[in-house]
């Protein structure tokens, strides 16, 4: 009984040192599995918090430093856009133009960007009257003119003096039709898209009778082998002066001087001159656009009032 008394204690604490042993050998061996990991644990989940607190949602892999896209390079000025004075820097769309010559041409099918209310390519209903054009001389201030095909805008589409030069097509009911360039303004009463055509020009469409006939009427650029003209207006100097370009194919839509800083802008008139109040580029180089955006440039002409200098430049016809 004493033998049987002693081994079961001994049995138990020979069960309690196995599981002693046995817990330990697990805990050392979860402490190098954990130990031992590639991705190192604890480490790699404080990694992952803080790429999301710089970037919720974002993965670690994924969180790299992407460098900004370089911006586009400059294209050239659409065709589409406003001739602007050229930079050596930039490219063009065309070159510059050179002194005394006009720029490239542009295809006839071209739009006209810098048009006012009178478009090309669109045709406009009104009335023709007609008036007494004598000498041929309006608000236009041209001057007297041998040809008699000419016409007084109305105020509206005259837009101070911007439809002064344009030639235009005009048609009556009974399909005869006469080409007139504005030289004068028609004011009010007259309405949009009328016309008060010179006594010569109504007599190509109907008789004088008649009085006030119904008409189409479009822009027309025509053929000619004269060349621009340009003069000072009366009073004109150094200090001052008032610039006119006469024999233009086309509308005309700016006039330019040029200064130490580039080309600069004059006012129109509705008297049909550009005005330069402070004298800046009188007497200097002019630049000349078109509505079609095409440029001419003139050099070496004097401050003359009052004399017609021609030019050896002209706008393409379209």
């Amino acid at each position: 009984m004493a033998s049987a008394s002693h081994r079961r204690p001994l049995r138990k604490r020979r069960s309690a040192l196995v599981w002693t042993v046995a817990v330990a050998a697990v805990g050392l061996l979860v402490s190098l599995v954990i130990a031992l990991r590639p991705d190192g644990g604890p480490d790699t989940v404080r990694t992952a918090a803080g790429t999301a607190s710089a970037r919720p949602g974002a993965s670690p892999t994924t969180h790299k430093t992407t460098p900004a896209p370089k911006p586009p390079t400059a294209s050239p000025t659409p065709r589409r856009t406003p001739a602007a004075a050229t930079s050596a820097t930039k490219p063009s769309a065309r070159p510059s133009p050179a002194a005394t010559r006009p720029s490239a041409p542009r295809p006839a099918s071209g739009t006209a960007p810098l048009a006012g209310r009178i478009k090309p390519g669109t045709a406009y209903t009104g009335v023709a009257t007609h008036y007494d054009a004598k000498d041929g001389d309006g608000a236009c201030l041209y001057g007297p003119s041998p040809d008699l095909m000419v016409a007084a805008m109305n105020h509206a589409d005259y837009e101070t003096s911007r439809a002064c030069g344009a030639y235009i097509l005009v048609r009556a009911a009974s399909g005869a039709s006469v080409t007139v360039r504005v030289t004068n303004e028609c004011p009010l009463p007259c309405a949009p898209g009328q016309l008060d055509l010179s006594k010569e020009a109504f007599a190509k469409l109907a008789g004088l009778s008649a009085g006030r006939i119904p008409i189409t009427w479009s822009l027309l650029s025509p053929g000619t082998s004269e060349t621009v003209s340009i003069r000072y207006k009366t009073g004109s100097s150094r200090h001052w002066c008032g610039i006119q370009a006469l024999g233009h194919r086309n509308p005309l839509a700016r006039l330019e001087v040029r200064t130490g800083g580039g080309w600069s802008r004059l006012t129109r008139t509705e008297y049909n001159y550009f005005l330069s109040p402070d004298g800046t580029g009188c007497g200097g180089s002019l630049r000349l656009t078109d509505i079609y955006g095409e440029q001419l440039t003139v050099d070496g002409l004097a401050v003359r009032p009052d004399s017609v200098q021609p030019t050896r430049v002209q706008f393409t016809r379209r």
